[in-house]
């Protein structure tokens, strides 16, 4: 039996808080499309992932127009065959699609930020995924982390990295964040660690 074909990969990211690991770079070297969930907080964080990959990207709650400019609050695409939305707070998300707003049946993958806690869950064949917080800027989040979704001949796949923690501020310290294991969750929601 032949391994499953890897057709196309995207990388996810959100919460960077105006800071991004250059991990992120290396990591998502290769992938055909980026995916920023909003809280970016510094154009130039976009600016060196578009030099990567093309960048889809929503506003986050801490996104100020008037130093990120007018970002869409969601963004619904479709990148090499993945049908995705993407917006910064689930809440916001799940509420357009009770109302109907939002029919899952138009997508592959649903992707937010905001809660700052890496997730993936298969629901109705969807992907429903968190990246993370791509800087652990708060002392209580987990190790920060990004993700790449997998576009394979039998379907979506999605691993998540552990990234280093983020640098001391000026004037502050850095706090120990735990670092979580890479993970990898198939098709079918199994995951392995």
């Amino acid at each position: 039996r032949r391994p499953y074909l890897v057709v196309r990969s995207v990388g996810v990211l959100a919460d960077t808080h105006g800071y991004l690991d250059p991990q992120v770079l290396e990591l998502f070297v290769g992938v055909s499309h980026i995916i920023h969930a909003g809280d970016v907080m510094d154009p130039r964080v976009l600016r060196k992932l578009e030099k990567v990959a093309p960048i889809t990207v929503v506003a986050g709650n801490l996104d100020e127009p008037k130093v990120m400019g007018d970002l869409p609050r969601e963004v619904a695409a479709e990148v090499d065959g993945v049908r995705f939305v993407v917006g910064h707070k689930p809440k916001r998300l799940l509420k357009r699609i009770v109302r109907g707003k939002l029919s899952l049946a138009d997508f592959d993958l649903v992707v937010w930020g905001h809660e700052h806690i890496p997730s993936a869950t298969w629901i109705d064949g969807v992907l429903h995924l968190n990246p993370g917080t791509a800087s652990s800027p708060e002392e209580e989040d987990d190790g920060p982390t990004v993700a790449v979704v997998e576009k394979t001949s039998t379907g979506l796949s999605v691993r998540f990295f552990p990234l280093a923690p983020r640098p001391a501020r000026r004037g502050g310290a850095a706090g120990v964040r735990r670092r979580p294991k890479t993970r990898q969750i198939g098709r079918a929601g199994e995951m392995n660690t």
